[in-house]
């Protein structure tokens, strides 16, 4: 049975809705909630554990494909993070545009093997676009040391910052690369032995999730209470408005990752030489917990809401009717 959820980062509004799950008692009280930033091996750690995990889509794939014996079962950003940004002064708006040009970035991270995808895709010569390693700070844009970055919506400048700057933004979703953001996983033997378990935490991850996103007045105090010395709530409301896309796709649902996702993700890590799909992507990707999660919500929506009173928050099958 698994005994904690484990975050592959800092808390904060990426992972917002395991965040309000975990102080509103959303998750069953035996399953805690523990950030573990810059683990070497997370995924492989959160299977010697016995717990469940949420990372990036690559992250989870590159370690099946090591062997470990992994299963994906829904997603917290149904889309990458990853966005290009340039000045908006400089006139640089699309990829086409970045020819000739500099850009700073993280060599061997997600946003750069996604950035590098897109360009191919777009039939773009990579060899025309010159890189700089670790100058991916919007300082480095802000003073002309590289023309634009590769970054996330999480970094993105903030109009009340005293060093604010305006920026273009491009995303591989606006491009036609679609690939998993992040992703919940646990391993397949968990999975498989403790089913009910597992999906009584997706349904309570989902409904933090719409939690967050119904009112930022209640859930913004809570995402800010679970590290204070660090969050701001003014940082956690722009970040969470950045993101929505991501997680709240018009007419979407919470956690719906879909297959022509994971295939583009497959074919990018591949095209980058991270790895040889040696686990097809049906042994290693579940699409049931999901519907099976969404299918008892509709079953008990009635029962549920008039049970747990005026906090309840069980979800639509449709999440785009309830987003404020």
């Amino acid at each position: 049975m698994p005994s904690a959820l484990l975050i592959d980062g800092q808390l904060g509004p990426r992972f917002a809705g395991e965040i309000v799950a975990h102080r509103r008692g959303l998750l069953p009280p035996h399953v805690d909630v523990r950030a573990e930033p810059g683990a070497p091996d997370f995924v492989a750690d959160v299977v010697r554990r016995g717990a469940i995990g949420v990372t990036t889509g690559a992250a989870f794939l590159a370690a099946a494909w090591r062997g470990v014996p992994v299963t994906a079962f829904a997603a917290s950003l149904l889309e990458t993070p990853t966005v290009i940004l340039t000045l908006e002064s400089s006139g640089l708006r699309r990829p086409s545009d970045l020819i000739g040009k500099t850009i700073g970035h993280r060599r061997g991270s997600e946003g750069d093997i996604v950035v590098d995808a897109m360009l191919t895709q777009l039939g773009l010569p990579r060899s025309r676009i010159s890189k700089i390693d670790g100058a991916d700070s919007i300082a480095a844009l802000r003073t002309g040391t590289v023309d634009a970055i590769i970054s996330s919506v999480d970094r993105l400048p903030q109009p009340s910052d005293a060093d604010f700057v305006r920026t273009n933004r491009m995303a591989p979703q606006d491009f036609a690369i679609h690939v998993p953001g992040l992703v919940y996983f646990t391993s397949t033997k968990l999975l498989q032995e403790h089913r009910a378990e597992v999906l009584a935490i997706l349904e309570a991850l989902i409904d933090g999730w719409r939690f967050v996103y119904a009112d930022y007045a209640r859930s913004v105090p809570v995402i800010v209470g679970s590290d204070p010395g660090r969050l701001r709530a003014e940082r956690v409301r722009f970040d969470l408005d950045q993101q929505r896309d991501l997680v709240l796709p018009t007419g979407g649902r919470i956690g719906d990752y879909d297959d022509s996702r994971w295939r583009t993700l497959r074919d990018v890590l591949i095209f980058a030489k991270v790895g040889d799909e040696t686990v097809p992507l049906p042994q290693s990707v579940d699409f049931q917990l999901l519907r099976e999660a969404y299918r008892r919500a509709r079953e008990t929506a009635s029962s549920a809401a008039i049970g747990r009173g005026s906090d309840a928050v069980g979800f639509p099958e449709s999440t785009s009717s309830v987003v404020k």
